[in-house]
């Protein structure tokens, strides 16, 4: 494993002074008008402010300002009075209005990459997926919108003479908690179906990583929308957090499983919905007929893409006995041969971990793992010569139930590799534990992995591919099973949780009660013929 030497990247850098032990990325700054025009956006009065400092070098980034329940309050009020109007507005003006930010992510892109890896620590190649997946989003609802959420006409139960329309009404105002692990898709993809549905959003960012989630409010603004339909607000979610339930109409989660059950609760107690994508410790099966070298590429993108802190990838391997040895061989030469550090530049194949958290967390695992026999096959050391949190990718063998890292989430560049026997014991394996969010198969014989994909209890499954193909499919939902959440985004299902269905039925000339003097006794009787009479003719 090499490190990556720096290289200027374009954006809102400036020259700051160098630090020789992190020369990485401390000779770059973000420009202090760029940071004041950006946290700007956030209503917030309390006057207390949180710095922000980035993983890569841990440098000051920006002092983020803390919002009140007042705040929140009054961010409520200002997206209830501008949704009121946007739900008037045309379907075609908002995605129009999509469209064109599609166009602006893409042209900002640099700049959106810097933000993005600043305050996250990521690889670039791994923050492009971001300005990517926010350019398919809008993409998608900016050409479907109309169609999830046209009126449709229903069967009604006395055929000609029932008609029934089925109507999409927005909720109203959509809150949403977003995570810091994606800082700029996650802050936007859900939001985007929820304003395409005619719906406004009080977001409250992960604090931190504001200025992503900070930027991409700006370019909703310049592709076209209301100010005041997209709020911001910043504080800790014991502050402010119980404050956007209290007040939302439906709710938004991305995070800890742990968490989510809270937000899920809250909501229950009012009565709205939520959607929640959850923990997982997320498995990929390499069948014994699989094509080694597309599996050992597969998984080292699943493991460590993101540093292994992506919601969808890959913690467990099951292995198939009659290729275990070539396939481990070259997963481990793989990841060997990855490029590491923490750097602004395109050459680096992974990061560094966020935050001390995550980075203690990784190495409590790996160390609990090793303590009780597990074997390291690479890796499995803290590398602060790299950046301050930088954890090695690491690959581990013999992993057994009573150890940590077997069935709890690290959310860090770490593996469990394991043998299997049959292709049922990797189905088995696969589905111990409470998760079920992403898995991955591979195998030569597709229609053979798809049907194995129904045995395995997640929401989302790619054959052959490691994340990406279900990931950038946005006409596909996806979300998770068991304590892995509830609820989808991406699909008519993203948009349509934004939404409440309105039936009107019209009833024609007759009507549901005894006429022309008929006895309740001979319309019953009537009515049990028409039933009849519907189900010969083969009705609903």
């Amino acid at each position: 494993m090499s490190a990556s030497n720096p290289t200027p990247a374009g954006g809102p850098l400036v020259e700051g002074p160098r630090d020789p032990e992190h020369d990485v990325t401390a000779s770059y700054a973000l420009e202090p008008d760029y940071v004041a025009r950006l946290t700007g956006r956030i209503l917030a009065t309390s006057g207390e402010t949180k710095e922000m400092r980035s993983p890569l070098n841990d440098a000051p980034l920006a002092h983020i300002p803390q919002s009140t329940d007042a705040d929140v309050e009054e961010a409520f009020a200002r997206a209830r009075a501008a949704q009121q109007e946007w739900a008037a507005t045309p379907l075609a003006v908002r995605e129009a209005m999509l469209l064109r930010l599609h166009d602006i992510v893409l042209d900002r892109q640099d700049e959106i990459l810097d933000l993005i890896c600043l305050e996250s620590g990521k690889a670039r190649k791994h923050a492009f997926d971001e300005p990517l997946h926010i350019a398919l989003t809008a993409r998608y609802y900016g050409r479907t919108a109309h169609q999830h959420l046209k009126t449709t006409r229903q069967p009604g139960v006395v055929p000609l003479l029932t008609r029934v329309d089925l109507n999409r009404v927005p909720k109203g105002v959509v809150g949403i908690i977003s995570p810091w692990n994606y800082p700029f898709t996650m802050a936007l993809c859900d939001g985007l179906a929820a304003l395409a549905a005619g719906n406004a959003v009080v977001t409250k960012p992960d604090a931190q990583t504001m200025l992503s989630a900070l930027l991409g409010a700006q370019l909703l603004e310049e592709a076209g929308f209301p100010k005041d339909l997209w709020t911001v607000v910043a504080g800790p979610g014991s502050r402010i957090g119980t404050s956007i339930i209290r007040r939302a109409d439906y709710v938004c989660f991305t995070g800890s499983t742990n968490t989510g059950k809270i937000v899920a609760k809250e909501c229950a107690e009012r009565l709205i919905g939520c959607s929640l994508e959850l923990g997982g410790k997320n498995p990929m099966l390499v069948l014994k007929d699989a094509d080694i070298e597309r599996a050992a590429e597969g998984a080292t993108r699943a493991v460590f893409s993101n540093a292994g802190q992506l919601c969808v990838s890959v913690e467990r391997l099951f292995v198939a006995d009659e290729i275990y040895d070539r396939f481990v061989e070259r997963f481990v030469a793989r990841t060997e041969a990855m490029t590491l550090g923490g750097s602004l530049s395109w050459e680096s194949d992974m990061g560094t971990l966020i935050s001390e958290d995550q980075l203690r967390t990784a190495e409590a695992h790996v160390e609990d793992a090793v303590a009780k026999g597990a074997r390291v096959l690479t890796g499995g050391r803290a590398r602060p010569d790299l950046a301050p949190y930088f954890f090695e990718p690491t690959i581990l063998e013999g992993v057994t139930p009573e150890m940590t890292v077997c069935g709890n989430e690290t959310f860090g560049p770490v593996v469990s590799v394991y043998r299997v026997s049959s292709e049922d014991e990797a189905v088995a394996r696969a589905n111990e534990g409470e998760y079920g969010l992403n898995g991955s198969i591979y195998s030569r014989d597709g229609e053979r992995a798809r049907a194995i994909a129904r045995r395995v209890k997640c929401g989302t499954i790619n054959v052959n591919e490691a994340f990406a193909a279900s990931f950038a499919s946005l006409a596909a939902p996806m979300g998770g099973m068991r304590q892995s959440g509830m609820g989808r985004r991406q699909g008519a299902e993203g948009i349509l949780r934004y939404t409440e269905p309105q039936s009107v039925a019209t009833q024609r000339v007759m009507r549901f009660s005894p006429m022309l003097g008929m006895s309740e006794e001979a319309y019953a009787k009537v009515m049990t013929l028409n039933l009849r009479l519907m189900k010969r003719l083969g009705r609903a």
